[in-house]
C-alpha cells in the first residue's frame, strides 16, 4: 500500500475563483485542446490535428475540465471515468511552485511572498551585497524577463565579462543565470547560496540557479542542472509526517528542492519528463509498503508553458498520455496514484508568467472505483487523502476524498 503523487507542473484546467486578481480567463488545458482542434497547435515533425490523450480522457480528465472550465471541449466521447475525478482551487496567496506543492502536501501558504518590480528589480541592499560577498565583477539584467530571452540577449556579454545574469518574474523568485563551463556550475551554486541568504529578509520564495551552455546567442541553451533554493516549509507536510513515521519518501525531479529537502529520504535527480518517468518506474519497483513517491513532470512548465509554445505543450501532454499504461502497470495492489498540478501556465496567454487556475485531480489504482469528487476547496485535500490512505495523522488542513 503506497501513495504516488504525479504533478504535471503548470497543468491548469480553468480560471480559479480569484483569477480576476491575477489573470482572468486563463485555461491551460482548455485552450490547448481548442488550439489543437482548430489547427493552431500543428507543427511539422511534432504534432498535428485534434489532441490525442485517450488514457487521460478515460481517467476523467475531459469531464473534470468541462466542469472546471465551464464549457464543452472538443474531445473524443468519454466513457464513465475509471478514476475519482475532480478539480481543486488554491487557498495559498500565490500562483507559484512552492505554494502549490506545499498546499497539496497539506500546508497552505498563509503569508505574502516578496515580489520585485519590473525594472531595477532588486534593491541595492541585495545587488551590492551579492557583488561584494560573492566577489563578482558586477551583475547583468536586474529586471523581469523570460529566462531563455535574457540568456540569448546577455549571454555573450556574460561570458566576456564574467558578470552573472540576474532576473525575476511575476513569481517570488530571484534567478541567476551563468554559463555552466565558462563561469562554472559549482561557482554558480555558491553565488546562489549567498543570494539565498540575502533574499531571506524579503521573503523571496525561491532563489534559482539557471546554468546554460553554448557559445553564441544562436545556440545558448539552459542545461538540466538547475538548482532551486527555497525557503523551507513553515510547518509539517505529508512528506515530513511520512518520513517521521519511518516510511520511505521518494522525491523525483525538483521536488526535494521545492521542500528544501525536508521530509525526503531519497532524492532522485530527473531534469526532464522522460527522466522523471524512468525514475518513477524504478521507484515503483523498489519503494516498500507504506512509502510515498512524489514526482514533478517539469517540462510542461519550463519548456512549453513559460515559452508560450502551444504545440509543444500539446505534444508533451500526448507523450505523457502514452506513458500512463506503463505507470499504471507498475502499481501494486493497494497503491493509489494521484495526477494533479501546482498552478497554471497557459501557453496561449500574454506574458510568460504562471496563471491562477484550478488544478485537476485524478485518483486511481487497484481497487479504487471511479467517481465524481467535484470541486475541492483546497489543494490540501490531496495531502489529506493520501495521508488517510497511508494510515497516518497530523495534517490540519484539507478533507479526504478517498
Amino acid at each position: 500500500m503506497r501513495a504516488i503523487l504525479c504533478v504535471l507542473d503548470s497543468f491548469g484546467v480553468g480560471s480559479a475563483p480569484d483569477a480576476p486578481d491575477f489573470d482572468r480567463g486563463a485555461n491551460t488545458f482548455g485552450h490547448v485542446v481548442k488550439a489543437c482542434a482548430e489547427g493552431a497547435a500543428n507543427r511539422d515533425g511534432l504534432r498535428a490535428g485534434p489532441i490525442r490523450i485517450p488514457n487521460l480522457v478515460a481517467l476523467g480528465l475531459g469531464r473534470l475540465a468541462e466542469q472546471s472550465g465551464g464549457e464543452h471541449l472538443p474531445l473524443t466521447p468519454q466513457p464513465w471515468p475509471e478514476a475519482k475525478f475532480g478539480y481543486a482551487t488554491e487557498v495559498s496567496r500565490g500562483k507559484d511552485t512552492p505554494s502549490g506543492h506545499w498546499e497539496m502536501m497539506g500546508l497552505p501558504v498563509d503569508f505574502d511572498w516578496g515580489y520585485f518590480p519590473r525594472e531595477n528589480s532588486f534593491p541595492a541592499e541585495i545587488t551590492e551585497a551579492l557583488i561584494a560577498e560573492a566577489n563578482l565583477p558586477g551583475l547583468l539584467g536586474n529586471q523581469h524577463a523570460s529566462g531563455t530571452e535574457i540568456i540569448a540577449r546577455l549571454g555573450e556579454e556574460h561570458i566576456r565579462t564574467g558578470k552573472p545574469i540576474l532576473y525575476t518574474s511575476g513569481d517570488s523568485v530571484l534567478q541567476i543565470a551563468a554559463h555552466e563551463t565558462h563561469f562554472g556550475l559549482d561557482r554558480l551554486c555558491e553565488v546562489c547560496a549567498v543570494a539565498r541568504r540575502l533574499a531571506d529578509p524579503y521573503t523571496v520564495g525561491r532563489v534559482i540557479a539557471r546554468p546554460f551552455a553554448g557559445e553564441t546567442e544562436a545556440d545558448f541553451k539552459r542545461t538540466g542542472n538547475r538548482r532551486d533554493l527555497p525557503i523551507p516549509p513553515h510547518g509539517p507536510t505529508l512528506m515530513s509526517l511520512t518520513k517521521d513515521a519511518g516510511r520511505e519518501v521518494v522525491a523525483i525531479g525538483k521536488v526535494s528542492d521545492i521542500f528544501a529537502g525536508q521530509g525526503v529520504t531519497r532524492n532522485l535527480n530527473a531534469p526532464y519528463n522522460a527522466d522523471v518517468l524512468d525514475q518513477l518506474l524504478a521507484s515503483l519497483k523498489s519503494t516498500p509498503d507504506g512509502g510515498l513517491i512524489v514526482a514533478n513532470f517539469n517540462d510542461f512548465d519550463t519548456l512549453y508553458g513559460h515559452r508560450r509554445d502551444v504545440a509543444g505543450y500539446a505534444a508533451c501532454l500526448e507523450t505523457f498520455d502514452t506513458w500512463l499504461p506503463r505507470m499504471r502497470g507498475a502499481m501494486m495492489p493497494g497503491d493509489v496514484m494521484i495526477i494533479t498540478a501546482d498552478h497554471g501556465c497557459d501557453p496561449t496567454w500574454g506574458g510568460t508568467d504562471h496563471t491562477r487556475e484550478y488544478t485537476p485531480i485524478l485518483a486511481f489504482g487497484p481497487g479504487v472505483s471511479g467517481g465524481d469528487i467535484g470541486r475541492r476547496d483546497t489543494f490540501a485535500d490531496i495531502g489529506q487523502s493520501l495521508m488517510k490512505h497511508l494510515g497516518l495523522t497530523g495534517l490540519g488542513f484539507g478533507t479526504t476524498f478517498l
